[in-house]
């Protein structure tokens, strides 16, 4: 049998790498005549860089740069041809902040700025941003800020950094330097930047804010929507509605006003790492992710890849740390079976402290069942 395990991360434990490799080796412990090919997979969250490297190799830059509270933090862009990797999650993470220190209202993606910088001084004449996973609410501000473009007040003082500070936004102190570089922004998030399904409203929430907030932070960034329009000739008009530009928190909109463009993340990771012809050449897929849930369902990972194994008429097995989808909503993506940690070690600790283990375990025992 030709087996492709393609998962995602498994938040918070193992990184999409580590997760295929852990699947793979049970699987081949249990069957090992079967041709097993390993696809680790992102949307452009935490891990993006990860996932590129294992499909394209290249050269990884270590960078020192700032998380989003300003504290030193280390991260790489990969460098591979003359196209430059990063992924925002790196500096601008909400898994770098503890729970206490979640605040939108002051986070900055000042860190990501430094990292785009970094890349250009590479000499790549693209830079692929992978959002995703942000603690940031700025719509990009901080990251516009190392790159020479600093938000000004009327007195034409640099703001403080984060999304509440952007209230009094007047002008920008410069233009990007990117050296006619491209911007990508690698993201499945279509969120406008302001509104009810905007930046704000939808994942500030999951970033510490409040109701308050919210308002604050969506006035905010609608300000600062004008004034990227009014003073970037790069800028598209009406960018605060533009589908993206809410992504990782308004990033994906300081990057539209840059000239740059959105892509899929998992569209594009799916191109990069030969995902079609591994598929067309499979007969069980199997993916995976920390949370298989309603969410998974909607856009994440496991269901592009469910659809994409459904096209073919292939069976897909989720193998997750938690399982609370719909039987019948996974059945209609085109899962055949999902089966968790949680479930296996049926204790929760154990699943967050032994994933690894117990991926190794769920992949042998599940290869054993599709065998006999």
């Amino acid at each position: 049998m030709r087996v492709l395990i393609c998962p995602d991360k498994f938040a918070g434990t193992l990184s999409a790498v580590e997760a295929a490799e852990a699947v793979a080796e049970g699987w081949r412990a249990a069957r090992p005549d079967d041709q097993v090919v390993v696809r680790p997979l992102s949307d452009g969250g935490p891990g993006f860089v990860d996932v590129l490297a294992a499909a394209l190799g290249g050269t990884r830059l270590p960078v020192p740069t700032v998380d989003p509270m300003g504290r030193p933090v280390a991260a790489q862009v990969l460098v591979a041809g003359d196209t430059g990797y990063l992924e925002s999650a790196q500096a601008c993470g909400l898994h770098l902040l503890a729970p206490g220190e979640r605040d939108p209202k002051t986070t900055t993606s000042y860190g990501l700025g430094v990292l785009v910088t970094a890349a250009v001084e590479a000499g790549v004449r693209r830079v692929v941003i992978g959002l995703g996973g942000s603690a940031t609410n700025d719509a990009g501000a901080g990251m516009l800020a190392a790159l020479g473009a600093a938000p000004l007040d009327t007195a034409g003082y640099a703001l403080p950094y984060g999304g509440a500070a952007l209230i009094a936004v007047a002008g920008l102190g410069g233009v990007p330097r990117l050296r006619g570089v491209e911007l990508v922004a690698a993201t499945d998030v279509d969120s406008p930047l302001t509104g009810p399904h905007g930046a704000s409203a939808v994942f500030g929430p999951q970033k510490g804010a409040s109701r308050e907030d919210v308002a604050l932070l969506d006035a905010a960034l609608a300000r600062f929507a004008g004034v990227l329009e009014k003073d970037l000739s790069t800028c598209p008009p009406g960018l605060a509605g533009l589908p993206g530009a809410g992504a990782a928190g308004g990033i994906g909109a300081a990057i539209l006003a840059c000239g740059g463009r959105c892509e899929s993340g998992i569209g594009l990771v799916r191109r990069l790492s030969g995902l079609d012809a591994a598929l067309d050449a499979a007969d069980l897929v199997i993916t995976g992710e920390g949370s298989f849930d309603a969410q998974s369902l909607r856009g994440k990972v496991a269901a592009g890849v469910a659809a994409a194994a459904r096209d073919r008429g292939l069976p897909c097995v989720v193998l997750a740390g938690r399982v609370t989808a719909e039987r019948s909503e996974s059945a209609a993506a085109g899962i055949v079976e999902a089966h968790s940690l949680v479930d296996h070690f049926g204790d929760e600790e154990e699943a967050m402290a032994r994933p690894a283990e117990g991926l190794r375990e769920l992949a042998g025992r599940v290869a054993r069942q599709w065998g006999s």
